[in-house]
């Protein structure tokens, strides 16, 4: 089972939105094969904090659409009797809209999006290269249209 914990930071979120990320996450929680107790958290953000973020432990002073910090490393022991903790997915709902508008979807497409892309990286994907970029991509849209937000 996963436990998603959420912080709207904003005030904008709507109780709709809150329970597509909540749904969406435990869809792609169970097709990724995660059966035992899990903990995810997920906070929205507006460009601003997201940048802050981006900033201190990216290096990165712009805003960005999502950040994902994973708690899980390959070699972690999974201790008997605690949950796995996945990590931490922070969203900006500000640059979510822009965006949305920019690819011409839906905004409830585009946080869906950013959901399953940020459970990727914390179950390990990543885009640093072609490959890489190609499977990530891929079981992305696998998710997504799975649970009916294809593009």
């Amino acid at each position: 089972m996963l436990t998603i914990d959420f912080l709207d930071e904003t005030n904008t979120i709507q109780p709709a939105h809150q329970q597509l990320v909540d749904d969406i996450l435990r869809h792609a929680a169970t097709f990724m094969g995660i059966t035992e107790e899990a903990e995810i958290s997920v906070t929205f953000v507006d460009d601003a904090a997201i940048q802050d973020i981006n900033r201190e432990y990216r290096g990165k002073d712009m805003p960005t659409d999502v950040i994902s910090f994973a708690l899980e490393e390959e070699e972690d022991v999974v201790i008997e009797g605690m949950p796995r903790m996945l990590g931490d997915i922070i969203i900006s709902t500000e640059r979510t809209a822009e965006q949305a508008l920019s690819y011409g979807h839906s905004f409830e497409r585009e946080l869906g999006f950013l959901a399953v892309h940020s459970l990727l990286h914390l179950l390990g994907y990543d885009h640093m290269n072609e490959a890489d970029e190609r499977a990530m991509f891929g079981k992305q849209d696998e998710i997504l249209t799975s649970f009916g937000l294809a593009r």
